[in-house]
């Protein structure tokens, strides 16, 4: 079946983390930490609708201002999210720029800025014509693990520690369709924005003996079914995928505990490992995994796959040995798990 999601990361492990997520058959994306993204295309950068910030040391967080420059002027609404103390953090950077041509833009451009804390979160809107000086209203909810429920997908976060609060983040999609393009051929159909439509409509969980209009050719075509009946002749219905990112966090006991009960059963788990296992104090004193230690988080989980990333650049040409620390001890847990 072809995943909904093709995530990537934005670098190479040495480099600054971020993971870039692409949504399939729509011009969005979502990136997880905003490093260095030079790598990433003009194109790409302005397909992401929300941002999610492990914390803001710099090398998660610089690349703010390369995607806030690319949105000025257009008519778009970016929605970012960051732990204790990121509303002030965002208007630190705000106000580094002198604002003064702004009024000359014809699209409204607005940031949405949610702080993420242990019971509540704290949202504050940042309009570019107004010189993204922040709105007076705040808005507040109370914060249960979810940051944002779409019908289609989920997003989650947990707070971790980083010697200062630092977000571990999850992407579930609530189930996966999968279109058998044969099938709508055979029905005399086009493949176009219609699809998403119909899956949109499973995700809403419409009546499935309600009319569905398939339009296509720019809507010269039209042709009407009962949804469910759709649904069984094109489409095949399996679990969603889950991709979990967890970026800078001490290996101490609540950290491991919050880790694997968030990223369980994850499709793919995307893990910082900054030092070998021979470096386990200098990992520990920095609030750092070894490879060994997220390999081992990955086992305890039961994650599918997982990719490790964030390298300490003193183990410049020794990539290879993150993975066979990584991969032992994940076969270790795996195997005394079963």
């Amino acid at each position: 079946m072809r995943p909904s999601f093709h995530p990537r990361l934005t670098n190479s492990p040495f480099d600054d983390p971020g993971l870039f997520i692409p949504f399939l058959f729509e011009n969005r994306a979502v990136i997880f930490d905003l490093g260095n993204i030079s790598s990433l295309s003009s194109r790409d950068i302005l397909k992401i609708s929300h941002a999610f910030i492990t914390h803001t040391h710099m090398d998660h967080f610089i690349g703010f201002d390369n995607l806030l420059r690319l949105f000025l002027g257009r008519e778009r609404n970016l929605y970012i999210y960051g732990p204790k103390g990121f509303l002030e953090n965002v208007e630190g950077k705000l106000a580094g720029y002198t604002w003064n041509l702004v009024q000359n833009f014809n699209n409204r451009f607005i940031l949405h800025v949610t702080e993420v804390r242990p019971e509540r979160l704290i949202t504050k809107q940042y309009v570019c014509e107004n010189k993204f000086i922040p709105a007076k209203e705040t808005l507040e909810q109370p914060f249960n693990g979810i940051l944002l429920n779409e019908p289609a997908i989920s997003f989650s976060s947990l707070i971790l520690d980083h010697s200062i609060p630092c977000l571990g983040f999850s992407l579930k999609e609530r189930f996966h369709v999968n279109i058998i393009k044969d099938r709508v051929v055979e029905l005399g159909l086009g493949i176009g924005p219609w699809l998403r439509e119909f899956k949109q409509a499973l995700f809403n969980h419409n009546d499935p003996d309600s009319e569905f209009k398939v339009r296509w050719r720019e809507g010269i075509k039209t042709k009407s079914f009962i949804l469910g009946d759709l649904a069984r002749r094109i489409a095949i219905i399996t679990p969603g995928q889950k991709i979990t990112y967890i970026a800078d966090v001490g290996y101490n006991e609540s950290n491991v505990k919050k880790i694997v009960g968030f990223a369980k059963d994850s499709d793919q788990l995307f893990i910082e490992a900054a030092f070998l296992e021979k470096d386990t104090n200098i990992a520990k004193n920095k609030y750092h995994l070894t490879a060994r230690q997220a390999g081992s988080i990955a086992g305890m989980a039961g994650v599918k796959q997982f990719t490790l990333f964030h390298f300490s650049p003193r183990y410049a040409g020794q990539e290879g040995f993150f993975y066979k620390e990584a991969m032992a001890a994940y076969k270790e847990l795996k195997r005394d798990k079963n």
